[in-house]
C-alpha cells in the first residue's frame, strides 16, 4: 500500500487518480462550476456530518477546494478524528494550471450557471459593504464604521488565513446541497470500488 504524503501536486494526483478518494469540500455552486474527475463534493461545513462515511471510503482520502486552504482546514478536522487525508496543492485552480482537466457537468440548473467560486463572492460582498459605508457615509458619518469593519476583517482574514464572510457566504441557499445530494455522495463513498 503507498502511503499519500500531506499534499500531493497536481501532477501527482492525476497519476495515483484512480487510487485516491477525492473529496471537493468547496460549496456545491462551486462544484458544479468545475471538479477534478471522480471528485466526490462534501462541503468544509458538512465534514463531520460525513466522518464515518470518510472513515469507510476506499482508497487514499485527497481533500481538494479552489486554492488549498479550504482542503488544509478539512485535513486539520479529519487529523483531529484520526483520519488521514492528503490535499492537493494549489487544489483545483493549480489542477486546472497545470493543464489537468475539470469535470463541468452538463445541465441547465441555475446552480450550475450562476453560482461563483466562493473566492469571487467573497470580494462582491466585501465591495459592496465597503461602497454602501462609503456611501451611507454621507449621510451619517457613523456608517463609515461599516467600511472600517470590512477593511478590518479583511486584514484579520489574510492573517489567519480564515474567511468568517465566507462561512456567513457558504450558507446561503445557492451554496448549500440538497440533503439529497450529500446523502447520494456519502452513500457512494461508502460503496467498494476495485
Amino acid at each position: 500500500m503507498t502511503t499519500t504524503p500531506p499534499a500531493l501536486t497536481p501532477d501527482h494526483a492525476l497519476a495515483r487518480l484512480p487510487e485516491l478518494t477525492v473529496v471537493d469540500v468547496r460549496t456545491p455552486g462551486e462544484y458544479a462550476s468545475g471538479h477534478i474527475p471522480g471528485a466526490h463534493n462534501i462541503p468544509l461545513d458538512a465534514l463531520r456530518r460525513a466522518l464515518p462515511a470518510l472513515r469507510a471510503a476506499h482508497g487514499e482520502l485527497v481533500l481538494v477546494c479552489a486554492s488549498g486552504a479550504r482542503a488544509e482546514n478539512a485535513r486539520a478536522v479529519l487529523a483531529e478524528h484520526g483520519i488521514p487525508a492528503a490535499t492537493i496543492t494549489g487544489g483545483t485552480r493549480g489542477w486546472a494550471e497545470r493543464g489537468h482537466a475539470l469535470h463541468r457537468p452538463q445541465g441547465t440548473s441555475r446552480t450550475t450557471r450562476t453560482t461563483w467560486a466562493m473566492e469571487r463572492q467573497v470580494r462582491l460582498t466585501a465591495g459592496a459593504l465597503v461602497l454602501a459605508g462609503l456611501g451611507l457615509g454621507q449621510l451619517h458619518p457613523a456608517w463609515l464604521l461599516l467600511s472600517a469593519g470590512v477593511a478590518g476583517g479583511l486584514v484579520f482574514s489574510a492573517l489567519t488565513d480564515t474567511c468568517g464572510m465566507a462561512a456567513v457566504l457558504a450558507k446561503f441557499p445557492h451554496n448549500r446541497p440538497r440533503a439529497t445530494d450529500l446523502d447520494a455522495t456519502l452513500a457512494a463513498l461508502g460503496s467498494a470500488r476495485d
